[in-house]
């Protein structure tokens, strides 16, 4: 029987990790991290709440992507425009792990379980002059076989607006918060924070979109390192990369846009020891057709694996006046 090796990973060293999972297609599409990219998606205030302002009132947003095995991920998300407090995002992100067999200490196997993790997210944002600045407050929720955990946190982030050109920097502090319980009397959860940092500018004659993210800034080594694979140790210029993720929209007209992101760090977690593959590479489409949008992405994990994201957006506004 062969067997194709894989390079090991950073990730799970934190619990609630489901939260660093892109929450829709169009960013997933676009590398799976922004901090920038304003206005364009309801969903992007899992990002940055600083992200979605009051143009997007009344849309509502519905989602799922599809990882390896039966495990994947369902969001919902809506924004409202209230009398006295402007508008405000809600979201359901929920993560299901699907079903996994259980063995005891000894590889006996004992039965079924399942596993899933969600979170209650509500978001509030607020412009002065070009600048734009937001919160969200989130709960989460996570169950393992029986095992649960919850926490509380909260994301606050700005973003500047360029008064003329389409340019924007977007700064977010994410899940800053603590545990409301517990897996078990002896377990000690740490929450996935992170600070990240991104631009999103369009050349003025040039018909795509760029954006650039700075994440992982909290994480003194962004990199696995074991000695004893006989490889060499990653350099200052690869250590980089891996804090940066990239995306860019191709605007082939003001309802269809292409999107392509890479991943450096992915790609190096998630290659073949033999053949890098497309790893970290992800590609999609956005189709707006009257007053709904849909976003489909791929994004490539290892040769043979890769996720599919799909989001249905529509702006109930429209929808209502029309009726």
């Amino acid at each position: 029987m062969a067997s194709l090796p894989l390079l090991a990973q950073i990730g799970g060293k934190k619990s609630f990790e489901f939260l660093n999972v892109p929450t829709n297609a169009r960013l997933a599409a676009l590398g799976g991290v922004n901090a920038s990219l304003r206005d364009r998606d309801l969903n992007f205030f899992y990002s940055n709440p600083a992200l979605i302002g009051d143009t997007l009132s009344g849309v509502a947003s519905a989602g799922y992507q599809f990882y390896v095995a039966d495990i994947g991920q369902a969001t919902f998300s809506y924004a409202h425009s209230f009398n006295r407090i402007g508008m405000v995002s809600f979201g359901v992100q929920h993560m299901g792990y699907g079903t996994i067999k259980s063995y005891d200490a000894t590889g006996v196997e004992t039965g079924d379980f399942t596993a899933g993790e969600t979170a209650l997210v509500v978001s509030k944002s607020h412009q002065i002059s070009t600048f734009r600045f937001g919160a969200n407050l989130k709960v989460a929720f996570s169950t393992l076989s029986g095992y649960r955990a919850s926490a509380m946190m909260i994301d606050l982030g700005g973003v500047f607006i360029h008064p003329e050109k389409d340019f924007n920097v977007g700064l977010v502090i994410k899940n800053l918060g603590f545990t409301l319980s517990e897996y078990s009397a002896t377990s000690s959860t740490a929450l996935p924070f992170d600070v990240q940092l991104g631009t999103t500018f369009k050349p003025e004659h040039m018909p795509i979109r760029f954006s650039f993210t700075a994440y992982n800034l909290v994480k003194e080594d962004a990199t696995y390192f074991n000695p004893d694979d006989n490889t060499d140790e990653p350099g200052t210029l690869d250590k980089v990369f891996r804090r940066i993720n990239f995306g860019a929209e191709i605007l082939f007209h003001r309802n269809v846009n292409v999107l392509v992101g890479y991943n450096y760090l992915i790609h190096q977690e998630l290659k073949l020891e033999e053949a890098g593959g497309a790893a970290g590479l992800s590609l999609g489409f956005s189709a707006r057709v009257k007053a709904f949008e849909f976003v489909f992405s791929r994004g490539a994990y290892v040769v043979g694996n890769a996720g599919y994201s799909f989001t249905l957006s529509a702006d109930m506004n429209s929808i209502l006046k029309r009726r």
